[in-house]
């Protein structure tokens, strides 16, 4: 399935009701002899609801325009129109929506049942009983008794997906593989470059099997993704809210001043695309390690860390051998514990 994480739709809020007018003998016309003629409904506004259980914005590819329910007309005998009812969009978790004319940032939507009107009712209109006073004699014909139009608006919906871990790297360093072995998610793996292409979420469980920490895996980086390069860009962002990231690299025999490289490849696409991404805390998974003896898979680490000069924590698993994934986890949940 296409992964949706921008569409515009339009909205439009409910229309007014219009108020009740009779029309009568001028002559009649005073506070005792008018009949008395109500007011229209209020239209419908438009809201947007945060709903855990909605997780993409694919729904709206099929349905573009919203229309809000429009209040009913005044009547006789006093009796006011009902007010239209409100009509509720449900989006994702994450969901930043933005007014398309003028390009400004309306509201975000960060948690569950969290609402935002985006269009209001029109006002209803006027029925006889507002003229009607003791010492007033109106002609209320002269007055516009038609309710207002609702508000009418196109807005672009962005969704941000909203996770606790953020696993990043360049392609075919294991992270699809670590993903499947700690989580519900079910993640294609393949012995070729960018084989995931389209961010994969999964639920990290406990020992009790109850889901607790949300991991997100973007696809594969590489050198100026941060600019358009490859699939990473346009995923970037979904990193920015993550607690904690874990970037993987490929461990190789005598391949040292690459291993260096390629870790720098990424933390820059971090840096240039948005600084924030560099403040987070970020643990490095030298991976692979099944593919050298474990001596020299940590002398060579060791060489890795010193030249890097790396202060935040680091960790040798491999992914296949289910070697320290264990381990990882649990270092992972404590560090969550610690930082809600």
């Amino acid at each position: 399935m296409k992964f949706i994480d921008k569409v515009n739709i339009l909205v439009q809020a409910g229309h007014g009701g219009n108020g009740y007018i009779k029309r009568f003998n001028k002559k009649y016309n005073t506070y005792h002899h008018i009949q008395m003629n109500s007011n229209g409904g209020d239209g419908g506004d438009v809201y947007l609801l945060a709903d855990k259980n909605t997780n993409t914005l694919n729904n709206f590819l099929l349905k573009k325009i919203f229309l809000g329910n429009h209040g009913q007309n005044g009547k006789s005998r006093g009796r006011t129109g009902k007010r239209g009812a409100d009509t509720i969009i449900k989006v994702p978790i994450g969901t930043i929506v933005y007014n398309v004319n003028t390009k400004q940032k309306i509201g975000n939507l960060l948690y569950h049942k969290q609402h935002l009107m985006i269009a209001k009712g029109g006002r209803h209109g006027i029925g006889n009983n507002y003229f009607c006073k003791p010492y007033v004699n109106y002609d209320m014909q002269k007055y516009k008794k038609n309710g207002k139009e609702g508000e009418k608006i196109e807005i672009q919906l962005e969704l941000i997906l909203i996770t606790d871990i953020g696993i990043l790297g360049l392609p075919n360093t294991g992270k699809s593989t670590f993903l499947n072995k700690i989580s519900t998610a079910k993640t294609q793996v393949a012995e070729y470059p960018f084989t995931t292409l389209i961010p994969q979420i999964g639920k990290i469980k406990n020992n009790n099997y109850e889901h607790n920490y949300s991991i997100i895996e973007i696809p594969g980086l590489i050198q100026g993704s941060y600019n358009g390069s490859g699939l990473g860009i346009k995923f970037l962002k979904h990193l920015i809210p993550c607690k904690i990231l874990l970037h993987f690299i490929e461990l190789k025999p005598l391949n040292t001043l690459n291993i260096i490289k390629n870790i720098n490849i990424i933390n820059n696409e971090l840096k240039y695309y948005n600084n924030e991404l560099t403040n987070k805390t970020c643990w490095l998974i030298f991976n692979k390690i099944d593919l050298m003896p474990i001596n020299e898979a940590i002398k060579q680490t060791k060489q890795i860390l010193s030249i890097l000069k790396w202060k935040n924590k680091h960790h040798l698993i491999s992914g296949i051998k289910n070697y320290g994934i264990k381990e990882l986890c649990i270092k992972i949940k404590s560090y969550l514990k610690k930082h809600k």
